[in-house]
């Protein structure tokens, strides 16, 4: 999502402070895009340059790119940092030479303020054109994530351990591999290098047509619905499959640097990119054909509800798993380990799924899939907890099938041989072709 031209960000730690200046103005003409920098020391009122992050001559050079290609000097940027008081710590971003839309800015502020339970989502930052972002295969034109500020900061992170907050409504951000129906995990080693994808299915994105595989890299979001193997030629094939993904080994191309665009919103065109999209359209297509004909739609969407519900304490940043019968409707938008229904302490270690194992048999029998299940239970601080995340580990990539035995009752019926059909006129018979 592009906002604007430029923008400044403010950090403060317990020990240090510092400005990062990202302008495509300051970078206008240059053949490498240089983002400038400037750390400070943090001793009270003070900010005196950090000489061991940089020299005093390079500082004042950055300070003095910030002040000519932004509104920020030394003052407003005293005031930016007061803001953050002595002991506080976080970022502050800074948007400015927005983009325009037609006789007006590209974003369109929502102050909307309803009572409603759900009127933090009203107070959001949109594109006004509304715009859906072109991809191979797609069909919908509902796609928030792609016009939404708010929609585009709840995926953001793969691992979320920050409060964000647009128009003063704290965004509710959700870790996407953790929200999805009928997990599956998908170990494999990839051009030399392990790598982790995550597969499920989501009731809304299915309602909305949407699929496709989330991209990260640092745990950063660089490619959102990327339609793979079948999902690219029919807009059903896939329909609600949702994968994730880091990719930073596979994109990084050793000492050269990274595979990733300069605008963070894809990857280069190159080898390693092809083939991480050939092995994920195998595994998505693999994970279809597995799970569509045995999908059950039930009322309410119940059919499609998360393997697990996940809420996050707004002081530890831990997650923590809901009870299946717990209704997270009923969850404040800050919400605190002591509260219900965990009513713990925010010293007990974030629960750990351990991946388990599935076996899918695949047998069909008087027209109906027959399969089988294999889970291993979580362990955590002595107890035990049946997780039902599905998981598929092979070092080499391949996929680890058990035999399980069946009544003979439920053996598949051997259907006989079809003859093919041939289109056209009849073939003269061999008499005939012989004169």
């Amino acid at each position: 999502m592009r906002l604007g031209k430029d923008v400044v960000v403010f950090t403060q730690s317990s020990e240090t402070r510092s400005i990062a200046f990202l302008s495509q103005s300051f970078n206008e003409d240059k053949d490498d895009v240089e983002i400038p920098i400037i750390t400070y020391r943090k001793e009270g009122g003070y900010m005196d340059f950090d000489l061991t992050v940089h020299t005093e001559q390079e500082a004042d050079a950055y300070l003095k790119a910030i002040k000519e290609y932004s509104p920020f000097n030394e003052y407003v940027i005293g005031n930016k940092f007061a803001r953050f008081k002595e002991d506080g710590t976080g970022t502050h971003i800074y948007v400015y030479n927005l983009d325009i839309w037609g006789s007006d800015y590209s974003l369109q502020w929502d102050d909307q303020t309803g009572e409603s339970k759900n009127s933090r989502k009203q107070r959001d930052i949109w594109i006004r054109s509304r715009r859906v972002r072109s991809r191979p295969g797609q069909m919908s034109q509902e796609v928030p994530l792609d016009y939404s500020l708010h929609a585009y900061l709840e995926v953001i992170f793969l691992d979320p351990r920050m409060k964000i907050y647009v128009q003063g409504s704290m965004v509710k951000i959700r870790p996407l591999a953790k929200s999805l129906n009928k997990t599956r995990v998908v170990k494999d080693v990839l051009l030399g290098k392990t790598v982790e994808l995550t597969l499920g299915r989501s009731q809304e994105e299915r309602e909305r047509g949407n699929c496709g595989v989330f991209l990260y890299w640092h745990g950063r979001l660089i490619e959102a619905y990327k339609r793979v193997g079948g999902m690219i030629h029919s807009a059903d094939m896939g329909r609600g499959v949702i994968g994730v993904i880091d990719v930073t080994e596979i994109m990084t191309n050793g000492d050269k640097g990274t595979l990733v665009l300069n605008h963070k919103q894809g990857f280069q065109d190159c080898a390693a990119y092809a083939k991480l999209e050939q092995w994920l359209g195998s595994k998505a297509d693999e994970y279809w054909d597995e799970n569509f004909d045995t999908l059950e739609l039930r009322d309410n969407n119940k059919g499609y509800k998360p393997d697990h519900e996940w809420v996050q304490c707004n002081k530890c940043w831990k997650w923590r798993i809901l009870d299946p019968s717990y209704n997270s409707e009923n969850l404040p938008d800050e919400w605190f380990c002591y509260m219900a229904p965990f009513k713990g302490s925010c010293s007990i270690p974030e629960q750990a799924v351990e991946p388990g194992v599935i076996t899918v048999g695949a047998k069909r029998s008087n027209g109906r899939f027959i399969t089988s299940r294999q889970l291993r239970p979580v362990k955590e601080e002595g107890n035990v907890t049946p997780i039902h995340d599905s998981v598929i580990t092979n070092n080499k990539g391949e996929s680890e099938n058990s035999t399980d035995t069946e009544d003979e009752t439920n053996l598949p019926v051997k259907q006989p041989p079809l003859k093919r059909l041939r289109r056209g006129p009849p073939r003269a018979s061999a008499q005939r072709r012989v004169r």
